[in-house]
């Protein structure tokens, strides 16, 4: 008899559950709405130094120092060189010095920098976005700038073996704890455009790589502080081990995050600083050491007065921006930027990757006109 009573007990009570959740789910959930076909459509950056245009010089008002904003967003940076077509809007959220959890939404132990995702969460709800380009991690756990310093400190020093000496070992750990980072930053992103009604084929979501800086064909004249003070051995590393290195990770976690992939691990191939007697020629896309000392002379200033040493210049965000613009709407899931004899870069398969529609290719993707 107790037998019974307890199983009735228990359908009653798996009855009156069930009843709750029917009553709970009859309830219209809300469901965002996709954006409205007539708005103006817009690509955006998100990332750090080497997409804000950091190098570029003429830098927009209130991002050069001001208020201790240092994002250093350029006029000329890639997406203000992008060939779009004239009612395209084009905007620039990146920031100089940008880790992945700024580029995402959580952005509390970055120097106070806002979300960048967040910030595209706003654009979501004015522009219908059509494109999506990031670049974002060596900022963290690589620390590519700090190793570029260590690297000069090294020719100062002269110490033995270079800065690669101890880098080389720790460097694959290091990249390694980067990735589940840029891959949070990534599916922030993703959920934010999921909030704001875009399905994940109504936008195109790119990581892009980093191009080297430097090269072992420095010119001897040009080894030191007026061009660039490093040693053969540290340049040669940072080339052929460090960058490579760097955006395999990044490939790893676009794969995981089924984003497409830009690699410029060889897109400065030939061009890289100190490699021509002028720096203003336009065969050199990067920066040497600079230095600015009117910074130095003031206290708020002067950690930031090196800050555009190695980053591209214009003509390097020109030539990234043509490589780019021919990506977009290829179709490819991978590809890479090479350098041509003619001074461009070009898009170029992948470790032999063929060009590949990806599923559901939006044809809302921005063609260049």
């Amino acid at each position: 008899m107790r037998t019974r009573t307890a199983k009735l007990i228990t359908l009653f009570l798996v009855g009156s559950v069930f009843a709750l959740v029917l009553l709970v789910s009859d309830r219209p959930v809300q469901v965002p709405q996709p954006p409205e076909p007539e708005l103006p459509r817009a690509v955006v950056t998100l990332g750090d130094s080497t997409i804000s245009g950091e190098g570029a010089g003429d830098y927009l008002p209130g991002t050069d120092g001001r208020d201790g904003n240092w994002c250093h967003r350029s006029s000329e940076a890639m997406v203000h060189q992008l060939r779009l077509p004239t009612d395209v809007k084009r905007f620039n959220l990146a920031c100089s010095g940008a880790k992945a959890g700024t580029v995402g939404l959580d952005s509390g132990s970055d120097d106070g920098r806002p979300s960048q995702a967040g910030q595209l969460a706003r654009l979501a709800e004015r522009y219908r976005i059509t494109d999506i380009v990031v670049a974002v991690g060596a900022n963290n756990e690589p620390d590519f700038v700090g190793v570029l310093n260590a690297c000069v400190r090294a020719w100062f020093t002269k110490s033995s073996g270079g800065c690669s000496r101890r880098l080389r070992d720790e460097w694959p750990d290091r990249v390694a704890e980067m990735r589940p980072k840029v891959a949070d930053a990534l599916a922030d992103i993703k959920n934010v455009m999921r909030r704001a009604g875009y399905s994940r084929d109504s936008y195109s979501l790119v990581l892009q790589s980093y191009a080297s800086p430097v090269a072992p064909g420095i010119r001897p004249d040009l080894r030191g502080l007026s061009g660039c003070p490093l040693r053969t051995v540290d340049v040669r590393w940072v080339r052929d081990t460090a960058v490579p290195q760097l955006s395999e990770g990044l490939r790893e976690v676009a794969e995981q995050q089924d984003v497409r992939f830009l690699d410029l691990a060889r897109a400065g191939y030939g061009h890289e600083a100190c490699t021509t007697p002028s720096e203003s020629a336009d065969t050199e896309w990067f920066r040497r050491l600079a230095v600015d000392w009117q910074d130095l002379e003031h206290d708020e200033r002067a950690p930031h007065a090196m800050q555009e040493s190695f980053h591209p210049n214009a003509a390097g965000y020109e030539r990234i921006a043509g490589c780019l613009e021919d990506f977009l709407p290829s179709g490819r899931q991978q590809a890479e930027c090479v350098t041509t004899g003619d001074g461009a870069l070009r898009v170029a398969p992948l470790d032999g990757n063929t060009a590949e529609p990806l599923p559901g290719e939006s044809s809302d993707t921005v063609t260049p006109p």
